[in-house]
């Protein structure tokens, strides 16, 4: 590899560690915000999983996945699994008042 694809891969590579580090930080925000909905939730008596929420959200997801080029199946498959982790975290609150990974 000659040394301008190196540097144009280490660049690449540069740019994508730090939107690696955007998301992060973003999906700790949205659990901070989530594990208050759970909180909530408990507090009131919801149950942890709202199905209809859910299935738009994932609706607008694949919709912004869409204009985004993005596959929308694999946003699916993203939203999906932390939704999973999130309706994990509800029932935790519900049951102990806390959350194991933030309020422990």
């Amino acid at each position: 590899m000659d040394d301008a694809a190196l540097d144009e891969l280490n660049s690449l590579r540069k740019s994508i560690d730090n939107i690696d580090a955007a998301l992060v930080h973003l999906l700790a925000e949205r659990f901070k915000c989530t594990q208050t909905v759970g909180r909530l939730k408990a507090a009131v008596g919801l149950p942890a999983s709202d199905p209809d929420r859910e299935r738009i959200q994932i609706a607008r997801l694949r919709t912004l996945a869409e204009e985004a080029e993005l596959d929308p199946a694999f946003a699916e498959k993203f939203l999906t699994f932390i939704v999973a982790e999130v309706i994990h975290h509800h029932e935790q609150i519900a049951s102990t008042g806390c959350a194991r990974d933030r309020d422990a």
